[in-house]
């Protein structure tokens, strides 16, 4: 583990868990999976650009059947259109912060999948590194969970973590060539398509055009949309998908500490000392050793 990928994965996390806070601003405004659809339209359009400018092609090796294609389909489904739409709808009833730390789930998710889909075993530091980190979201998550909380609301962002998941596996196929700005901007256009058919299908209602929710659309299209993506395609191709998902177990830190800043959501010491025990079991795995066993 070098100081580059830390820094690299420090600076995606707080980046991702902005995120949180800047939706909730978005879904208060307008409906929310048109508005996704909007953001995942003009990233994926100004990052396939960029790519083009860049000398790179879109079209990928082995062609739109090929292994690569795939996984930009996937990717695109289950992280932007599943993961990121579940949770926008669910932050219509709960806080930001209680999504992040139900996101922060999604490392212990990709270990078990990696384990059953390419037969990944994680050493017992690594295990016990998961299990600390999943204690340290449970310390938080019970001095944030209050009564009152909606269920369902809660189901999707846990819906939407196992989407996560999922797409972290999928980055394995999509991150190996050259083109990896071109390969990000095609897996948002995937999610723009989907969601705007399911906005178009479910939603109504108008968009309260504001400064706020202009300032938030921007945000989202150029931090965790493009910047924190190229980070986190990098990460998983660099560290693997295990070891790139549990930087996701700081996403309580910085959700929280991000939704007090701009929402006025509270922050208590009991956050504080569940961060320090989420925080100590991402250096247990990332200190582990993760294989592919023959």
């Amino acid at each position: 583990m070098t100081l580059r990928a830390i820094l690299m994965g420090l600076v995606f996390a707080l980046m991702w868990s902005s995120a949180f806070a800047t939706a909730r601003i978005i879904v208060a405004h307008a409906p929310p999976l048109f508005s996704l659809s909007l953001r995942f339209f003009i990233s994926g359009l100004i990052a396939v650009l960029l790519a083009r400018a860049l000398g790179q092609s879109w079209h990928l090796p082995g062609g739109w059947r090929g292994p690569q294609a795939r996984s930009v389909l996937v990717f695109g489904l289950c992280q932007n259109a599943l993961y990121l739409g579940l949770n926008f709808v669910a932050m219509q009833k709960i806080e930001g912060s209680l999504a992040a730390i139900i996101a922060s789930a999604m490392p212990l998710m990709v270990a078990g999948l990696g384990w059953l889909w390419f037969r990944e075993k994680v050493s017992t530091l690594g295990i016990v590194g998961l299990l600390t980190g999943m204690a340290g979201v449970a310390v938080i998550m019970g001095s944030r969970l209050q009564g009152g909380a909606d269920p369902l609301s809660v189901g999707l962002c846990v819906a939407g973590a196992l989407a996560l998941a999922v797409a972290t596996l999928s980055v394995r196929g999509a991150s190996g060539s050259g083109n990896l700005l071109m390969i990000v901007g095609l897996q948002m256009l995937v999610g723009a398509v989907v969601l705007a058919i399911v906005s178009g299908l479910t939603e109504a209602g108008s968009v309260d055009v504001t400064s706020a929710y202009i300032w938030a659309m921007a945000y989202q299209i150029f931090v965790p949309g493009l910047a924190a993506t190229l980070l986190w395609f990098s990460l998983v191709r660099d560290l693997g998908a295990v070891r790139a998902a549990t930087f996701h177990f700081l996403n309580p830190a910085f959700g929280v500490a991000v939704a007090a800043l701009l929402l006025g959501e509270r922050i208590s010491a009991t956050d504080v000392l569940g961060v320090a025990i989420a925080m100590a079991g991402i250096l247990a795995v990332q200190l582990s050793k993760v294989r592919v066993r023959p």
